[in-house]
């Protein structure tokens, strides 16, 4: 059995400063895909976690503070993917590979919107371009785990307000139309195989005590190629997690 994480930590180092390192160790996780460290590989701390027992494999932004991938993994893979060949996704640190004997995990951080029009076409463009990436990619590799902070709520149920935030960056209809698309292409959110209900985020606001009400947004997902379907055991959201303004969501999986 292999457990794998995702976190989008916000700043690997204001993250190991709230003890992410052994908050980790004390999930078990066999793997765990890291978004947004905002950090170069000189200033991710790799030997605390190699003293937990992780080699680290980071994919950093090349803008300084920005952005940028990493894995953990107790067991070193058959071979990682630095990015995935498309260079205005590289420049910006958003993929990192890893390969197994029977899966690859993918470590992913989607593009926000949010920020105003010039962004939100990027994500759009971004859209487009991961999804014939992994189209290309499953027929390589056909057991795939894509982890990451997808930065789209797929439905209304996985958003405190949808009327209110239907013309918002993050639940625009073109992007949950995309994301249903890429899960019809042959994926499974993991999440949804064991728990149907709403009121399940992974993303809150740091205003208006957002957290505290669970006023969130679930956008961090773990899909799976639907050839790991019968292989996986559990999924679950960790909301008690506090070293970001996310949380991380957990599978449990036959390896």
């Amino acid at each position: 059995m292999a457990i794998i994480l995702t976190y989008n930590i916000n700043g690997i180092r204001a993250a190991i400063k709230k003890d992410l390192p052994n908050w980790i160790a004390s999930t078990g996780a066999d793997i765990v895909c890291l978004q947004e460290i905002k950090a170069k590989e000189h200033q991710f701390d790799s030997e605390i976690f190699k003293e937990l027992g992780y080699y680290s494999y980071i994919n950093p932004a090349e803008k300084p503070g920005y952005s940028g991938v990493a894995v953990l993994a107790k067991k070193q893979p058959n071979h990682v993917e630095y990015g995935c060949g498309i260079s205005k996704i590289d420049f910006e640190g958003r993929v990192i590979r890893l390969d197994y004997d029977n899966f690859s995990v993918l470590s992913v951080y989607f593009p926000s919107g949010s920020s105003g029009e010039l962004r939100q076409s990027f994500k759009i463009e971004f859209l487009g371009l991961f999804y014939d990436y992994i189209n290309n990619l499953k027929s390589i590799f056909p057991n795939l785990i894509i982890a990451g902070d997808y930065n789209i709520c797929h439905k209304a149920i996985d958003i405190h307000n949808p009327k209110r935030n239907n013309n918002t960056s993050g639940f625009l209809i073109e992007e949950r139309e995309w994301l249903t698309t890429f899960i019809e292409a042959g994926f499974t959110d993991s999440f949804r195989v064991f728990n149907k209900e709403p009121h399940n985020y992974s993303w809150w606001s740091y205003r208006a005590n957002a957290r505290v009400k669970n006023l969130g947004w679930r956008i961090d997902y773990i899909m799976i190629s639907n050839s790991l379907l019968d292989s996986l055991k559990r999924s679950l959201i960790l909301s008690k997690a506090i070293h970001s303004d996310h949380c991380p969501v957990l599978i449990e999986i036959e390896d």
